[in-house]
Protein backbone atom coordinates (compact mmCIF):
# COMPACT_ATOMS: atom_id res chain seq x y z
CA UNK A 1 0.00 0.00 0.00
CA UNK A 2 2.74 2.44 -0.12
CA UNK A 3 2.52 2.66 -3.50
CA UNK A 4 -0.79 4.31 -3.29
CA UNK A 5 0.16 6.25 -0.24
CA UNK A 6 1.51 9.21 -1.08
CA UNK A 7 4.37 9.90 1.68
CA UNK A 8 4.53 13.80 3.21
CA UNK A 9 7.65 15.19 1.63
CA UNK A 10 5.78 14.17 -1.92
CA UNK A 11 2.89 16.19 -1.13
CA UNK A 12 4.91 18.77 0.40
CA UNK A 13 7.19 19.31 -2.54
CA UNK A 14 4.74 18.95 -4.89
CA UNK A 15 2.06 21.65 -3.12
CA UNK A 16 5.03 23.94 -2.85
CA UNK A 17 5.90 23.21 -6.67
CA UNK A 18 1.94 23.51 -7.93
CA UNK A 19 2.13 26.85 -5.51
CA UNK A 20 5.12 27.98 -7.25
CA UNK A 21 4.55 27.32 -10.79
CA UNK A 22 0.59 28.94 -9.93
CA UNK A 23 1.94 32.26 -8.50
CA UNK A 24 4.59 32.52 -11.33
CA UNK A 25 1.94 31.67 -14.16
CA UNK A 26 -0.25 34.37 -11.96
CA UNK A 27 2.37 36.77 -11.97
CA UNK A 28 3.72 36.93 -15.41
CA UNK A 29 0.81 34.47 -17.48
CA UNK A 30 -2.45 35.25 -16.38
CA UNK A 31 -2.16 38.78 -16.67
CA UNK A 32 -1.32 38.66 -20.31
CA UNK A 33 -3.34 36.21 -21.02
CA UNK A 34 -6.39 37.65 -19.50
CA UNK A 35 -5.60 40.62 -21.30
CA UNK A 36 -5.19 39.69 -24.53
CA UNK A 37 -8.60 37.87 -23.76
CA UNK A 38 -10.12 40.85 -23.08
CA UNK A 39 -8.94 43.42 -26.27
CA UNK A 40 -9.85 39.82 -28.32
CA UNK A 41 -13.23 40.54 -26.43
CA UNK A 42 -13.44 44.06 -27.06
CA UNK A 43 -12.47 43.44 -30.72
CA UNK A 44 -14.94 41.35 -31.38
CA UNK A 45 -17.59 43.34 -29.60
CA UNK A 46 -16.27 46.26 -31.66
CA UNK A 47 -16.48 44.42 -35.19
CA UNK A 48 -19.68 43.22 -34.09
CA UNK A 49 -21.14 46.65 -33.45
CA UNK A 50 -19.17 47.70 -36.53
CA UNK A 51 -21.26 44.91 -38.57
CA UNK A 52 -24.27 46.43 -37.02
CA UNK A 53 -23.65 49.93 -37.84
CA UNK A 54 -22.97 48.70 -41.45
CA UNK A 55 -26.26 46.88 -41.47
CA UNK A 56 -28.21 49.83 -40.34
CA UNK A 57 -26.51 51.84 -42.88
CA UNK A 58 -27.43 49.32 -45.75
CA UNK A 59 -30.55 48.98 -44.62
CA UNK A 60 -31.33 53.27 -44.82
CA UNK A 61 -29.31 52.90 -48.04
CA UNK A 62 -31.43 50.39 -49.45
CA UNK A 63 -34.53 52.29 -48.09
CA UNK A 64 -33.09 55.97 -50.28
CA UNK A 65 -32.82 53.44 -53.46
CA UNK A 66 -36.34 52.15 -53.29
CA UNK A 67 -37.41 55.77 -52.59
CA UNK A 68 -35.40 57.13 -55.14
CA UNK A 69 -36.75 54.15 -57.68
CA UNK A 70 -40.38 54.60 -56.40
CA UNK A 71 -39.99 58.67 -57.48
CA UNK A 72 -38.50 57.81 -60.88
CA UNK A 73 -40.98 55.84 -61.99
CA UNK A 74 -43.67 58.51 -60.75
CA UNK A 75 -41.95 60.76 -62.80
CA UNK A 76 -41.51 58.44 -65.85
CA UNK A 77 -45.25 57.24 -65.61
CA UNK A 78 -46.55 60.97 -65.00
CA UNK A 79 -44.14 62.12 -68.42
CA UNK A 80 -46.06 59.42 -70.38
CA UNK A 81 -49.43 60.03 -69.29
CA UNK A 82 -48.18 64.20 -70.50
CA UNK A 83 -46.85 62.48 -73.52
CA UNK A 84 -49.86 60.99 -74.10
CA UNK A 85 -52.14 63.59 -73.71
CA UNK A 86 -49.87 65.73 -76.14
CA UNK A 87 -49.98 63.09 -78.60
CA UNK A 88 -53.66 62.86 -78.38
CA UNK A 89 -53.78 66.82 -78.48
CA UNK A 90 -52.02 66.90 -81.66
CA UNK A 91 -53.63 64.02 -83.29
CA UNK A 92 -57.08 65.76 -82.35
CA UNK A 93 -55.81 68.98 -83.79
CA UNK A 94 -54.33 67.06 -86.79
CA UNK A 95 -57.79 65.51 -87.20
CA UNK A 96 -59.80 68.70 -87.47
CA UNK A 97 -57.07 70.29 -89.54
CA UNK A 98 -57.57 67.70 -92.17
CA UNK A 99 -60.99 67.93 -91.82
CA UNK A 100 -60.91 71.51 -92.52
CA UNK A 101 -58.45 70.80 -95.32
CA UNK A 102 -61.00 68.45 -96.75
CA UNK A 103 -64.14 70.23 -96.35
CA UNK A 104 -62.55 73.46 -98.66
CA UNK A 105 -61.43 70.98 -101.32
CA UNK A 106 -64.96 69.47 -101.03
CA UNK A 107 -66.26 72.91 -101.60
CA UNK A 108 -63.95 74.09 -104.16
CA UNK A 109 -64.89 71.00 -106.44
CA UNK A 110 -68.39 71.38 -105.98
CA UNK A 111 -67.81 75.08 -107.03
CA UNK A 112 -65.82 73.78 -109.75
CA UNK A 113 -68.27 71.02 -110.87
CA UNK A 114 -71.28 73.61 -110.97
CA UNK A 115 -69.36 75.76 -112.88
CA UNK A 116 -68.10 73.08 -115.43
CA UNK A 117 -71.88 71.81 -115.29
CA UNK A 118 -73.34 75.36 -116.02
CA UNK A 119 -71.03 75.43 -118.63
CA UNK A 120 -71.62 72.37 -120.32
CA UNK A 121 -75.49 72.94 -120.16
CA UNK A 122 -74.75 76.53 -121.98
CA UNK A 123 -72.78 74.73 -124.71
CA UNK A 124 -75.59 72.09 -124.81
CA UNK A 125 -78.12 74.53 -125.33
CA UNK A 126 -76.38 76.59 -127.80
CA UNK A 127 -75.67 73.11 -129.74
CA UNK A 128 -79.30 72.00 -129.16
CA UNK A 129 -80.26 76.13 -130.12
CA UNK A 130 -78.21 75.55 -133.15
CA UNK A 131 -79.24 72.20 -134.58
CA UNK A 132 -82.65 73.07 -134.02
CA UNK A 133 -82.32 76.10 -136.35
CA UNK A 134 -80.33 74.11 -138.76
CA UNK A 135 -83.61 71.48 -138.63
CA UNK A 136 -86.11 74.48 -138.47
CA UNK A 137 -84.55 76.11 -141.12
CA UNK A 138 -84.84 72.82 -143.44
CA UNK A 139 -88.16 72.17 -143.14
CA UNK A 140 -89.79 75.86 -142.80
CA UNK A 141 -87.93 75.77 -146.55
CA UNK A 142 -89.54 72.50 -147.60
CA UNK A 143 -92.91 73.82 -146.19
CA UNK A 144 -92.62 77.56 -147.81
CA UNK A 145 -92.30 76.33 -150.95
CA UNK A 146 -96.10 75.75 -151.44
CA UNK A 147 -98.15 78.15 -150.16
CA UNK A 148 -100.86 75.95 -149.14
CA UNK A 149 -98.74 73.94 -147.20
CA UNK A 150 -97.36 77.27 -146.00
CA UNK A 151 -100.50 78.39 -144.90
CA UNK A 152 -101.66 75.07 -143.06
CA UNK A 153 -98.46 75.46 -140.82
CA UNK A 154 -98.74 78.85 -139.78
CA UNK A 155 -102.72 77.87 -138.84
CA UNK A 156 -101.68 74.95 -137.11
CA UNK A 157 -98.41 76.48 -134.94
CA UNK A 158 -100.57 79.21 -133.78
CA UNK A 159 -103.63 76.53 -133.21
CA UNK A 160 -101.29 74.90 -130.58
CA UNK A 161 -99.09 78.17 -129.20
CA UNK A 162 -101.13 79.17 -126.36
CA UNK A 163 -101.22 82.67 -125.07
CA UNK A 164 -101.27 82.90 -121.06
Amino acid sequence: MELVTPGFGLVFWTTISFLSVLFLLGKFAWGPILRSIKERELTISDALDSAAKAKEEMRKLKESNDELLREAREERDAMLREAKGTKDQLISEAKTQAKVEADKIIASAKDEIRGEKAKAIGELKDKVAEISFDIAEKVLAEKLSDSEKQTASVTKALNEISFN
